[in-house]
């Protein structure tokens, strides 16, 4: 499926060597004032061409609003943003027309389909995230009505990890090329990316995600539990390999009596000592900070030959060419943020439908 959502329904389409790229935004709510710059904004903090340390591929990514805002305000109609792609060299993919590349989506496309895109990957590409990130500032806007937040940041790459979020100031975290909002970090972050690009190589990562200020009670039991719809979303996104909130897999090493977070009141307010829930309880927001960690694998097309197979089964060589992340993680950061704004406005589109 290519849409995503129940209330806030998002739908893209486009491909990474087409004419443009593009998102559907269906749900939104009449009234709210749809800042085109902040689109922007969000879009240049994804796009390719960045920095060293990402692609180097072209693309300012100026998006353009087609329908469903009247005056800068959202009509409660269909709001379809379109970016168009400018940079394409399709020539760098001639070589592997009828190979498939190790660990890309070539073979099960081709399996699925029975053809397949093979310019950049065609709708298999990253290149469609920048659809999603259009969509997440739209999201951001209604959330931010509520008072919600939603900020990532990197927090791992190899084997490089950034203190814990609450020891962070994540507002610093758009100040370095890798955004971490941790200096020392970062450094070496950095250091470490410059060495696998110049070794031809890729390497993988971490991005953290943080919902500050969500209200308690949003969540679908049983089976759209907050916390199964933000995995479900987060392990949509390309090069996605893992997911976990609140403690966990570390979760595992505690016993029940130091996981549970005790309730106490505080003033007019229900909230919790501790939160290795991560903000989310039986599925549902409890009001704290919920939290989450998302694993990219290195990317897979690298620099160097690998053995492959062509659509004959016949062996063959694959060379890495085109224009690549040595490391996605500095680009998935925004990513990372619109899918879980598009989670969160959802739920509270649905939760005004909960109660009388």
């Amino acid at each position: 499926m290519n849409s995503y959502g129940h209330h806030f329904r998002i739908t893209t389409f486009g491909e990474s060597h087409g004419p443009a790229i593009g998102v559907i935004i269906d749900g939104c709510p009449a009234g709210l004032d749809i800042e085109e710059k902040f689109i922007q904004t969000e879009l240049e903090r994804r796009r390719p061409g960045q920095s060293r340390i990402t692609t180097q591929r072209q693309e300012e990514d100026q998006v353009r609003i087609l329908s469903g805002v009247f005056e800068g305000k959202s009509t409660g109609t269909p709001i379809a943003l379109v970016i168009e792609n400018t940079d394409q060299r399709s020539k760098d993919y001639s070589h592997i027309k009828d190979a498939y590349r190790p660990s890309h989506a070539d073979f099960t496309y081709d399996a699925k389909y029975g053809v397949r895109d093979y310019r950049g990957g065609g709708r298999s590409s990253a290149r469609e995230t920048a659809a999603r990130v259009a969509a997440g500032a739209v999201a951001k806007l209604l959330l931010k009505k509520s008072g919600i937040t939603v900020r990532a940041y990197v927090s791992q790459v190899g084997d490089i990890s950034a203190p814990h979020y609450a020891q962070l100031d994540l507002s610093a975290t758009e100040e370095n090329i890798v955004r971490c909002p941790h200096t020392a970090t970062a450094e070496k972050m950095i250091a470490l990316i410059d060495q696998v690009r110049l070794d031809r190589d890729t390497v993988g990562g971490m991005v953290t995600g943080v919902i500050q200020h969500c209200p308690a009670g949003l969540g679908e039991p049983v089976f759209d539990k907050l916390h199964a719809e933000l995995g479900k979303a987060m392990l949509s996104i390309n090069a996605v390999k893992g997911f976990e909130y609140g403690s966990g897999f570390e979760g595992i090493k505690l016993r029940g009596s130091a996981h549970n977070d005790n309730f106490v009141n505080d003033g007019n307010r229900i909230r919790t000592t501790t939160n290795h829930s991560g903000g989310v309880q039986g599925g549902i927001s409890n009001g704290e900070d919920i939290y989450f960690n998302v694993a990219f694998k290195p990317v897979a097309t690298i620099m160097m030959d690998q053995e492959s197979v062509d659509k004959e089964g016949n062996q063959t060589t694959v060379s890495g060419k085109g224009r690549h992340d040595p490391c996605v993680v500095p680009r998935a950061v925004p990513i990372v943020e619109a899918m879980a704004a598009l989670v969160v406005a959802d739920f509270l589109l649905r939760a005004r439908l909960s109660k009388i």
